[in-house]
Order: structure tokens, then C-alpha cells, then sequence
């Protein structure tokens, strides 16, 4: 490493250690930009493997966070989705030597570890090192706790996972996130979800548990949390690149130039995710509701960009990828549909935007109910989603016509709640509140001189 300013003899230096995957790497880098822009002297090592650093080591941070990398001893990203059972199996077993290797060759000592709960192993590093672990959970902190109770259920009744169909009540969880769980597991695969449990069951070998939300928005989940675990449980804040709002490149964005040229208010943005999406077929009725709904929108399609193209005409425009949050703070956009991913539900909050819930994959049924019945600043596309049905262009384009439109009670009620809760989110990050007095906390109790 490169000598730096910030390299002192009494350093506050932390490693951090993401699930390699684009929803882990980025709001741990973002919770890394956070800790950085509060403590300027503190110095953050921030691990990939190589493949990773070809994806994002040009990416702009602040000089006191390094990246290091370990081998590619994981499948590359392009063969993830064709085995994810695999490729999350040799995150959790593939990784640890080399990482430990890593930690070897650092020249300051180790303040403390940062690692995605999903990487399982690094509390067991931090045991044998006498390091401080915080562990990072990148989803909600309802979603934490629904799986946090199902493998105290599973450790207690000596049941088997597969058998969750059967089980008809589980201590400390509502009926309704029962269902939710049962939906979870009926969809992904048990191999995954059993090694998801093996890592939430690592959580109380540590020190510390930093979640990306805000303690105003799942207050009476981080108030059981709280109760089960003997050391700190910090929500920091939404991980989301706030700070950087106000930076970008003088060249502006041609998608933004489009926006520009909307009327305030106008456009649905659409975004489905990055990592799993819509079929084929529903992919055509999207295009067909919106097609008939008249209403102008941005649809960020990845992979779909080209095909998409061609059949949406004039009314909307498609690309390949965009800056989500300075999209969804742009004044010419009104809603969002969403594949209720945790990243992109947080930046619709801090934006005020109010959401079109279409959820997709593991814990985004549970974020569409927290978005639809707990907060009331969203509508779900379709229940019949949850059945696997498909969702018609005309159930579509009458659905879109009313989220759009601006003069409907219930169009005023969502986004009175989206604009409310847009208030609880920025008074939590602000000097003062709640998420920045907790990432205050935490870099206190890791800095150098305070007993772990």
C-alpha cells in the first residue's frame, strides 16, 4: 500500500469485507464513504477479489479508502446466475484462506472488521485474531429478523427447512411474515437458504451489527433486536450515495437531458434489477400496459436495453443502466416501479418518490408489504405476482394511469406518506439524528483507545 497521509501509529483502521455482488459491494462501499466522511483520519481497506476490482477500482472514493484484492477463487459474475447454489457456496468456503492471507500482508494493524454477514466467516476471523467484528446486513432489518426467528425455530424443534410448508406458527413472528417466509422459501433454492441461515446463526460471535435503515423506519424490530443481542445494534442510515449528489462529471447524462426536457411530474421510472428480472412474455405485457397508458417513463432494462428499444416508441426511453438516485431526485419523475430491492427501496425513500411494488426474488415480498401496508407510500403491481400469474397490459395501463395521476385522493394520499417519510429520512441522517448519531457511536467505540 501506498503511504498516506491518514497512516499514523494510533490509525483507526478497518477492513471491509462485502459479499462479492453488485447489492452487497455498494452500499458497503457507501457505508465505508459514510464512516470516512465523519472520521477523516480513519482508514478504510476495502476487499475484492480481482474481478472486482476491474468492475469498480476506477470508481471515484474518498483517499482514505484503499482497495485490496484476493485471487478469483470464486466463479466469475457471468456464470453466477446459471449456478447461484454453487457460487454462494464458494463465497462461503473459498474465500476465508485468502482473505486471512490478505490480513497478513497488511502493514498497519487491524482496528476492526467490517464484513457482510453473508461472507459467514469473518466473525470466526475475528475470534482467532482478537479483532473487533461489526457485521453488515444489506437487506431490511424485518427480513433479518424473520430469518433470525425461523432458525431459532429450526435449531429448536430439530425441523428441516424443507418442511416450512408445514409449519403453521413460528415464536416471535406474525402470521403474515410466516407467508412471506413460506414464499421465500417455495421460490429459491434450500441449499441457498440453509447456508443464509448457517450465517445469520454467526451474528452473536459479534461485536457489532450495522444495518442499512433507519431506526424510525423499522423501530419496533430494532427494539426486539436490541433485546436478543448483548452489544450494539446500530441502523447507520440508508448505504445509498447521498453524498455524492451534488458531484458528476461536467458532461451531462443523455437520460438526463431527456428528463430535463419532461414536464415536472411526468415520467414513471423503471427499474427491475440487476440481478434476476421479468419473463419474456410478461416483459411484453409491460411494454403493451404501457404502451396503452399513455404515461412517459424511463425504463433502465440492463440486459433487455436493445430489445426494448425498437417497441417503446416515443413515449419512453430506454437504457442499459443510470445514476438511479440523481434519477429518482430528478423533479421531472413521479413514481418508481420496482423490483422492491432493498437498495432501490431506500433511494425512493430518500428521494420522496412513491413506488409501484413488483417484487421478484428472496426479500422483496417482504419489502413490497413494509412499502405497501407498514408505510403507505406504494401500490403492489399485481397480487396475482405472488401466484406466479401473469400481470396483462390492460390491468397494467389502468393500474400506471391511476399511480400517475396527480388529482386522485389516493394518488395524493401515497405520496403525502412518500414525502413523509422522505422528512423522517433526512432528519435521521442529519447532524443530530438518529442514524448519524449511531455511525458517531460506532466509530467511537472502534477507534483506537476504547475497549472492545
Amino acid at each position: 500500500m501506498d503511504s498516506t497521509n491518514v497512516r499514523t501509529t494510533r490509525v483507526c483502521h478497518v477492513v471491509a469485507m462485502p459479499f462479492p455482488g453488485r447489492g452487497h459491494i455498494n452500499p458497503m462501499m457507501n457505508l465505508c464513504k459514510l464512516l470516512a466522511s465523519r472520521k477523516k483520519d480513519i482508514l478504510i481497506t476495502f476487499v475484492v477479489t480481482e474481478e472486482w476490482l476491474g468492475y469498480i477500482g476506477s470508481d471515484p472514493k474518498p483517499h482514505n479508502i484503499l482497495f485490496e484484492t484476493i485471487p478469483n477463487v470464486i466463479p466469475p459474475e457471468r456464470l453466477k446466475t446459471a449456478n447461484f447454489p454453487g457460487f454462494y457456496n464458494a463465497v462461503m468456503t473459498k474465500m476465508e484462506a485468502p482473505f486471512e492471507q490478505l490480513l497478513d500482508r497488511l502493514e498497519l494493524p487491524v482496528t476492526a472488521i467490517i464484513g457482510d454477514i453473508e461472507v459467514r466467516w469473518s466473525t470466526g476471523v475475528g475470534t482467532r485474531r482478537n479483532i473487533p467484528v461489526a457485521l453488515f446486513w444489506t437487506m431490511s432489518a424485518s427480513v433479518f429478523s424473520m430469518f433470525h426467528h425461523f432458525d431459532l425455530h429450526i435449531k429448536q424443534s430439530h425441523a428441516k427447512i424443507d418442511l416450512i410448508e408445514q409449519v403453521e406458527s413460528i415464536e416471535g413472528m406474525s402470521s403474515s411474515n410466516v407467508e412471506e417466509l413460506r414464499t421465500i422459501f417455495h421460490r429459491d433454492d434450500p441449499r441457498v437458504l440453509e447456508l443464509a441461515l448457517d450465517c445469520i446463526s454467526t451474528v452473536p460471535q459479534a461485536q457489532y451489527l450495522l444495518f442499512t435503515s433507519a431506526n424510525e423506519f423499522e423501530p419496533q424490530v430494532f427494539d426486539s433486536l436490541r433485546a436478543i443481542y448483548n452489544f450494539p445494534v446500530y441502523p447507520i442510515g440508508p448505504a445509498i450515495p447521498y453524498l455524492e449528489l451534488g458531484e458528476g462529471s461536467c458532461e451531462t447524462k443523455s437520460y438526463l437531458q431527456w428528463l430535463d426536457s419532461q414536464q415536472t411530474g411526468s415520467v414513471l421510472y423503471i427499474s427491475l434489477g440487476s440481478f434476476l428480472s421479468v419473463s419474456n412474455t410478461q416483459m411484453d405485457e409491460i411494454v403493451g400496459g404501457l404502451q396503452i397508458s399513455g404515461v412517459r417513463y424511463l425504463w433502465v432494462a440492463r440486459g433487455e436495453a436493445s430489445r426494448l428499444k425498437d417497441r417503446c416508441g416515443d413515449m419512453g426511453l430506454v437504457v442499459p443502466w443510470c445514476d438511479q438516485l440523481k434519477v429518482l431526485c430528478h423533479p421531472s419523475v413521479w413514481g418508481f416501479w420496482m423490483h422492491c430491492g432493498w437498495n432501490s427501496t431506500l433511494e425512493a425513500v430518500f428521494a420522496g418518490v412513491p413506488m409501484l411494488t413488483f417484487p421478484l426474488f428472496l426479500d422483496q415480498d417482504t419489502n413490497s408489504r413494509q412499502i405497501v401496508e407498514d408505510w403507505g407510500n406504494g401500490w403492489r403491481v399485481n397480487d396475482a405476482v405472488k401466484a406466479e400469474k401473469l400481470v396483462t397490459k390492460e390491468n397494467i395501463a389502468e393500474l400506471v394511469r391511476r399511480f400517475m395521476g396527480a388529482e386522485s385522493d389516493e394518488g395524493k394520499q401515497i405520496r403525502r406518506k412518500a414525502k413523509l417519510l422522505q422528512n423522517i429520512c433526512v432528519v435521521a441522517i442529519s447532524e443530530g439524528g438518529s442514524s448519524a448519531a449511531n455511525l458517531d457511536g460506532f466509530i467511537s467505540s472502534i477507534s483506537p483507545g476504547k475497549d472492545h
